[in-house]
Formats: C-alpha cells, structure tokens, sequence
C-alpha cells in the first residue's frame, strides 16, 4: 500500500505531501552525463558576459514577510487584463455585432438573404486560427521576414499578435454562433415558405453548437477534462456533419415554388458550400498526421517523466501526445538541440490521471501529431537578445530557445533540480549553456524563492535584452508580469499551470469545428 512522502514539487519549488508510489527508477539507455551535484546549480553571482563585460547577479531570498500581495496599479492590472488577445475578440464582435443589429433593423438586407455566408465564413476564420498548418506559415513568414531589424516595437507586436490569434478565434465562433441563431429565428419567422426538414437541422446544429460552446468555459476545461474534451469534439463534429446537411438542404429548397432542387451545381454555387468545404478541410489536415511512435521514457523522480522521441526539432514547439489514437490528447514544450538532433523531450510534471499513468505504467508507444503547433518562444528569433524565464516544469517550454540561441538567457527556479529532473535534462543544460548565461535556483538548497522581479531586472540590464518570456504557473506568471509592466520591460508569458497535465489541453484542442468563448482565461502578456 502507497504511504503519503514528502516529495519535491518541481513546479513550485516548495515540499508537499503527496502519495507516492513504489516507481522504478527507470532512465534513457545512454551513457550519464558526467554532472557532479555541486554543479547543478549556478550561482546568481555567477557573472554573465555581455559585450567584455561582466555584471555580477546579486542573490536575493525571498524573505517570508516579503511575500504578501505586492500593491499594483489598476492601470498596471487594466493593461494587463485587456491585452492583445481581449482587443481582438472585442473587434471582432464589434464589428459583427453590428451588422446583426443593422440586419436585425431590416437596414442591410444583404445578410438577410446570405446569413449562411456570415456563420460559416466566421466559423472558417474560427478554425484556421486554430489550425497548427497556418500557425506555422504564420510563424515562419514573421520569423523570416522581420527578424532583428524593424523598430523594437514592432516585433512585440509581431509577437503579441501572433500569441494571441485565440482572439480572432474566439470573437469569430462567438459571431458565427450569434449569426447561427439569427439565421434559424429567421426560418421560424418564415416557417410556413420553409420545408420542416431545414428547420429541424437548424435546431439540431444551434444544439451542438450551444453544447460545444459550454464545454469550452474555462472551470469545465480546467475541472472536467474528460467532459470537456468529449463533447467540444465529438458535439464538435456533430455540429460540423449538422451543418453540412444544414448548408445542402436550405440550398436546395426552393422557397418560391416549394420544391427541392436535386441539382447539385446550384449548392456548389453558394458561398456556405465553399465556406463549409473549407472548414472540413482544415478540421482534418491535422489528424492526418497522427502518428503512433516509439517513446522512450527516464523517471528520475515520482514527480516528473521525461520522455524521449526520435529526431531534432526547431526551437518553441509544443507536442500533443496520447495513448489513444483520437482522445485525450495533452500539449507540452519540446526540448531539442535543434533540427540536426538525434532526439527531442518532454517533460511531463506528475499533476494528473494521464501523467502519473506515465511514471507508474510507462509506455513504449504514444499517438503524436507529427505537425507540431508553435508557442510563443518560437517568435524568439525575431530578437537580438532575450532573457527565458521559467519555473519547475516550465522548462520544457523554455530550454529550447536556449539550447538554439546563445543570445539568450535562462532563469530557471525550482527544487533540487539535477534530483527532480534527472541527467539528461541537466546534462543538456550543462552541456551548451556555460555559467556566463544560466541561473539556476535551487528553492530546496538555498532555503526558499529568490525574488524573481529583481533576477529579471538585473539579468534584462545586464544582458542587455530586449524581451523577457516567461513560463511559470498562475501566481508567478501574474506577479512576474505586473513586476515587468511597472519595470517597463517588454514581457510575454504562457501558463505552466498545464492543463494537459491536470487534465486539460494547454490553451485549446486542435482538431475540433467549434472551439471558443476563451474569454475569460487569464493569459496576459504586455
């Protein structure tokens, strides 16, 4: 019988009591790298090198009275809160709020007579800013066209706007859901010139689309992952097979004569046909790529998996993985060398049912997309100098940008490190990032948190950069941009809180037609 232990919590840097399991350990059938325990951390006053000169780090501990609610300015907090991504969904909505009202009002008529083509082309933009295809063409032609030489200004805001498309995604379905429920009350309104059938389908699709809708609120995708993921995918298809019998039999009724129109040329010569083609299309393009593939996996510790796929990968992607061919797929940060890399990792923090199936019965095989998504830290080319910044697990999302560029600098705070994470993680770390550009705090070893704002004020002086990413779970990612915000320092974050591991997707599910209403998730950036 398991007995609760007291267990290093790699993503806090801080003791608590778990259940722990009898695990064995289990590592990568390679040689240990040849890291002694002194030097698994960096001293903060190691001296990083920043054009012959050297700044010395000052380490601070975050005293215990220290660690109340720092007092930030509701502007500080407003700017925080309404960023890039809520300016989005509040453009978007605006501007279809308002053609549904003047619609509404009978003062464009055009919607009235098309409203097929307002739901389902504001459907399609839903999922194509979803869609990991156009994410990385997205990527790639910002990172290859802007990199290093516009103004400052506009390369956060390359960033800011490609981090927070979820916007676009999110105010489009909202629209296109509003424009659904015009579209049907039109229907009833002229019920008696339209064929029952259409109208059943036209309340069948609202369903599915309400259903979906409900699934994606925030305490659902955070509290139930099963619920959410099953009908915000599978009522997500329905919705989208819905549609479609929607789009042809309101196409191919007559609503002069009362009669149906078997010729198909007449459906293909609508807007929906094309718009509803084009979100099948790009529904399916990532499950296309799922794979089955060999994984190998090192349990250094009850609290963390470190898995180990097959080929190098380019720096700031994220990895869906599942051990069901269409269900529960979970999204974590890649580790690589680079593309010329024999292997790429994960690491996964024991938080759930899926992760601790992990350490306890370890696979030899997992489903993948082989079309990986890009986060933020994938925008990091577009820099000259950066500073990384991430706690516990979050290195998974931060190490590759390191590893790949040596003009950027890690801060990475957790406890006992080398014993959490194991050899090859520090092995990586320790191998292509020398002292002159790496922080390591050990909570554990030097007796609690360091005072983060001031190891970022210091390092971003120091190293003289010109960004800060931050990846670290809820509190930290708040108090660490409202600290950078007051600084001045240009910051973007993305939560370590992962959701995969606890049960839920980080950020959204690829592959479904309706997911949306993100609204009300706590991303912020500058």
């Amino acid at each position: 019988m398991s007995s609760p232990a007291l267990v290093d919590d790699p993503e806090k840097g801080t003791m608590e009591q778990v259940e722990q399991h009898q695990v064995t350990a289990l590592a990568f059938p390679t040689p240990r790298t040849n890291v002694s325990r002194d030097a698994q951390v960096v001293d903060l006053a190691s001296k990083p090198t920043v054009q012959n000169k050297e700044v010395s780090l000052v380490p601070v501990v975050q005293k215990p009275s220290s660690q109340g609610k720092r007092k930030v300015s509701r502007w500080v907090r407003f700017q925080l809160w309404f960023n890039t991504y809520r300016k989005f969904y509040a453009l978007v909505v605006s501007i279809n709020g308002t053609g549904l009202l003047l619609a509404a009002l009978n003062i464009w008529t055009y919607p009235r007579h098309y409203t097929g083509a307002f739901i389902l082309g504001n459907l399609l933009f839903a999922i194509l800013m979803r869609n990991e295809l156009f994410g990385r063409v997205l990527y790639m032609i910002v990172n290859t066209c802007f990199a290093k030489w516009p103004p400052l200004w506009f390369r956060l805001g390359c960033t800011s706007v490609l981090q927070h498309l979820g916007g676009i995604h999110s105010g489009c379905a909202t629209s296109g859901f509003a424009w659904l429920i015009f579209r049907v009350t039109l229907i009833f309104i002229d019920h008696k010139d339209n064929h029952d059938a259409v109208l059943i389908m036209g309340v069948i699709t609202n369903l599915a689309v309400s259903i979906s809708i409900a699934s994606a609120f925030p305490w659902v995708r955070n509290t139930h992952h099963n619920i959410f993921e099953r009908h915000h995918r599978f009522i997500g298809w329905l919705g989208l097979l819905s549609t479609w019998v929607f789009v042809v039999l309101g196409d191919s009724y007559d609503l002069d004569t009362h009669t149906w129109n078997p010729n198909g040329i007449r459906v293909i010569h609508q807007q929906d046909f094309w718009f509803c083609f084009g979100m099948t299309v790009f529904i399916l393009i990532p499950w296309f790529t799922v794979r089955e593939v060999k994984v190998d996996i090192e349990v250094p510790s009850p609290k963390v998996a470190i898995l180990r796929f097959e080929r190098g990968m380019q720096q700031g992607l994220l990895a869906r993985i599942s051990r069901s061919s269409i269900m529960e797929y979970h999204a974590f940060g890649i580790i690589s060398e680079g593309t010329h890399a024999k292997y790429h990792y994960l690491i996964c923090g024991v938080q759930g049912d899926f992760t601790r199936s992990l350490v306890n019965d370890p696979p030899t095989h997992l489903w993948t997309r082989q079309l990986k998504f890009a986060g933020v830290s994938h925008t990091s080319t577009l820099y000259k100098r950066g500073i990384r910044v991430c706690t516990g697990t979050g290195l998974g999302a931060a190490l590759s940008t390191c590893l790949q560029n040596p003009n950027w600098y890690l801060i990475w705070i957790g406890s006992d490190q080398e014993k959490t994470f194991g050899p090859t993680i520090s092995g990586l770390i320790h191998r292509h990032l020398g002292p002159e550009r790496v922080c390591l705090w050990d909570s554990k070893a030097r007796g609690g948190r360091p005072d983060v704002m001031r190891l970022v004020k210091d390092a971003y002086k120091t190293w003289e950069a010109e960004v800060v990413f931050i990846t670290s779970n809820y509190q930290g990612n708040k108090e660490i941009m409202e600290g950078c915000k007051e600084a001045g320092i240009p910051a973007f974050v993305r939560s370590v809180t992962n959701r995969c591991a606890r049960g839920s997707n980080l950020f959204f599910v690829i592959g479904h037609p309706l997911g949306f209403l993100m609204i009300l998730v706590d991303r912020e950036t500058m």
